[in-house]
């Protein structure tokens, strides 16, 4: 993949539209216009992560665009979906990763996720990815909408107001999920 090409929003839209049509060679050209977003939201899971990394962001972007050349019946409107989706088939990739390290080391080291920053699910010092993913599938069961913004907010990196824009929900709708999802999954991973 070549170094990104800096490109209004419009470009990506119009290739967004294209890919969504099923022009599977509009991901190739959309691709070096996001790929150092990509790689900086890759490189940030990957810091947040305890523990040595056995997966670098290059590959974790590289799994990505597989993974998103595979996916069918794509349908987004902007730059921030898209980042959205991508960081929901990174999440998929690091657990997956994280499951097969479990599973060969019968409980060995997990990948493990720091969340010190208070923004984030409070002060436990660090969250297993894998009890993340979990208790996000749980919450996804119940409150769907509370999930998909924990999905965006935290690995998509996307800020509030870019999360109402994807999930067309106001502001303040957005802050109440947030903060209601934050509250839950404190608890949730306590427990």
């Amino acid at each position: 993949m070549k170094e990104s090409v800096k490109r209004p929003d419009q470009s990506i839209t119009q290739l967004l539209v294209k890919w969504g049509s099923g022009d599977k060679a509009a991901l190739d050209e959309l691709i070096p216009l996001v790929y150092d977003e990509l790689r900086k939201l890759a490189a940030s899971y990957l810091r947040r992560k305890a523990g040595p990394h056995t997966i670098q962001a290059t590959a974790l972007v590289h799994e990505a665009y597989v993974r998103l050349a595979d996916q069918s019946s794509i349908s987004m409107e902007n730059r921030a979906q898209f980042l959205g989706l991508a960081a929901k088939i990174m999440r998929d990739i690091l657990v997956d990763h994280a499951r097969k390290r479990q599973a060969a080391k019968r409980g060995g080291h997990q990948l493990q996720l720091s969340l010190t920053e208070a923004e984030r699910f409070g002060h436990k010092p660090e969250v297993e990815l894998v009890a993340l993913d979990d208790a996000l599938k749980v919450l996804a069961s119940t409150n769907p909408q509370h999930s998909r913004v924990v999905e965006l907010r935290f690995f998509g990196g996307l800020t509030i107001e870019e999360t109402a824009q994807v999930m067309s929900l106001s502001h303040a709708t957005t802050e109440r999920y947030w903060s209601f999802a934050r509250a839950w999954l404190r608890r949730e991973l306590a427990a």
